[in-house]
């Protein structure tokens, strides 16, 4: 039993040796089958790089040839352009070369030229040289000869020639001048007025004297108690912005607006106008519409200024003095509207210089600006002649010398140093002297209100200030933050009392002093 069991064991014992001894044999023919297939593989590898090597070889090689190639081509083109600028310089260079010789060529023929002739020339002057000597001696031959045939020097028959010469134009000169001012005389006065009536009947123009109301018609009476409002506030209201008295009454479809001055009656109209027209009256929009209506009418007068150039024929007029003109359209001399006025004289002398051969353009500029001195900008303007105060103005604009002296010598201010200054004034006069044209006594009443404003602004804290009720009422509008109720009632003592020194007026001048607070806020 043991035996065999022994015998098994080292059957199985060399069975392990025998299939140990078999696998390792089969693994080293694994084994060297193996490395030959790698080594097939390797060469295999091998001889693929070698042949991807030699056409990457043979890639780069071409493409070097075909950039050496392309680097060539470009070279061989800056090359060319190179020598083709050469040819051209080249070129350029031998026509400046033969256009500089043919110009030397011509230099030298006219230098031959001037030479001869300046040779020629020479000659001359020696042989007129001589013949001056020639002369100068045959002259001085003369001389002798008529000296002592006549007895007589030369430079004593010299003095007796003159002595009866300057005897004979004496004489003649003094007949001459006797003779033309007996003409003149005869005839001046007769041209003079010749000219005046000539250009006075050439120039037709309607006369129509200003007045201090204006109409302002509406479509029915129910709109007489929007205006006035409750309690009369918005009368009130607009009194107070355009300062112009409103008048009420019982005339039907028409409320009177009264004012010396036509610019607030103007803007009263307007502003009227547009309330009536929206419908929307009350204290506030009433002051909008007047600010409004100001700046509208500011535009106004620019307007008027450049048509009114325009229809003279006057170019290159300053701004400022075109806007002067504008507002001498809401201005009046005597009751005479300044504007109509100015181009009326414009229109005389315009004519009058034509007839004495002057400059008829040159003219009309200084008929037109003859009187914008009457439109002063600030009170202290008013204390200047407006003749002076106009040619200050005009100069200040850059106008001619000629214009200047004219405007500021119309009223015989100045001294006048040009023709246009007579015609101006005798124009002038043309103007304001024919019947109708002018009315004194409605000048000295504007001015008299004026000078009521005056005196009311001279006081601390006046806003405004204006004349009412041709000139029996002052009434005067306060800053409520500068005069307290106890100074408004001292202000208008104080006002009355300076009216009544300083100014003679008739009847009684009211003075009512308003001083008015207001709270505004505004809901957001």
């Amino acid at each position: 039993m043991d035996n065999s069991i022994i015998l098994i064991g080292g059957g199985v014992l060399l069975g392990l040796i025998i299939g140990f001894i078999i696998a390792k044999t089969i693994e080293k023919k694994n084994a060297s089958k193996l490395v030959k297939e790698a080594k097939k593989s390797a060469s295999l590898i091998l001889k693929e790089a070698k042949s991807e090597g030699e056409s990457i070889k043979k890639d780069k090689i071409l493409q070097a040839k075909e950039k050496f190639i392309e680097l060539k081509s470009e070279h061989e083109k800056v090359i060319l352009s190179r020598d083709k600028k050469m040819a051209e310089a080249e070129k350029r260079t031998r026509d400046k070369e033969s256009q500089v010789s043919s110009e030397l060529a011509k230099n030298k023929k006219l230098n031959d030229s001037l030479e001869s002739k300046i040779k020629d020339y020479n000659h001359r002057l020696d042989v007129l040289d001589k013949k001056q000597d020639e002369l100068d001696k045959l002259h001085k031959n003369q001389v002798q000869q008529l000296e002592v045939i006549s007895s007589l020097s030369a430079e004593e028959a010299k003095e007796q020639l003159v002595e009866s010469l300057k005897g004979e134009a004496k004489n003649d000169a003094q007949a001459f001048i006797q003779n033309a001012m007996e003409e003149a005389k005869l005839t001046a006065e007769q041209d003079a007025k010749k000219i005046i009536i000539n250009t006075i009947q050439r120039i037709g123009t309607e006369e129509a004297v200003d007045n201090c109301v204006s109409v302002f018609n509406i479509e029915s009476d129910d709109v007489k108690g929007r205006i006035i409002g409750r309690e009369g506030r918005n009368i009130r209201a607009i009194e107070a912005a355009t300062g112009v008295e409103i008048i009420v009454d019982d005339t039907p479809e028409a409320i009177i607006l009264s004012c010396f001055d036509s610019v607030r009656r103007e803007i009263a109209r307007l502003s009227l106008h547009k309330l009536v027209t929206d419908g929307r009256i009350h204290p506030a929009r009433i002051e909008e519409v007047v600010q409004k209506t100001k700046k509208q009418i500011d535009q106004e007068i620019i307007e008027v200024g450049k048509r009114t150039v325009i229809d003279l024929g006057i170019h290159n007029l300053h701004p400022e003095l075109i806007k002067v003109v504008g507002r001498m359209k809401y201005r009046s001399s005597y009751g005479q509207n300044l504007l109509q006025h100015s181009r009326e004289v414009a229109k005389l002398c315009g004519v009058m210089a034509a007839e004495l051969g002057l400059n008829p353009k040159l003219a009309k500029r200084v008929g037109l600006l003859h009187d914008i001195g009457k439109v002063p900008d600030a009170e202290a303007d008013m204390e200047t002649p407006h003749a002076i105060l106009g040619m200050q103005w005009a100069e200040k604009y850059g106008e001619k010398d000629d214009v200047c002296n004219a405007i500021g010598a119309h009223h015989d201010e100045i001294e006048m140093k040009s023709l246009l200054a007579p015609i101006v004034q005798v124009c002038d006069a043309i103007s304001g002297a024919r019947p109708g044209a002018r009315r004194q006594v409605l000048d000295s009443y504007i001015q008299r209100l004026k000078d009521l404003e005056d005196i009311a602004f001279g006081f601390t804290g006046v806003k405004k200030a204006y004349a009412i009720q041709a000139g029996r009422e002052l009434r005067v509008i306060v800053e409520s933050e500068k005069v307290d109720d106890q100074k408004a009632a001292d202000l208008s003592f104080n006002i009355s009392q300076k009216v009544q020194t300083d100014m003679t007026y008739p009847g009684q001048v009211k003075v009512t002093v308003i001083r008015e607070t207001r709270a505004v806020n505004i809901a957001k």
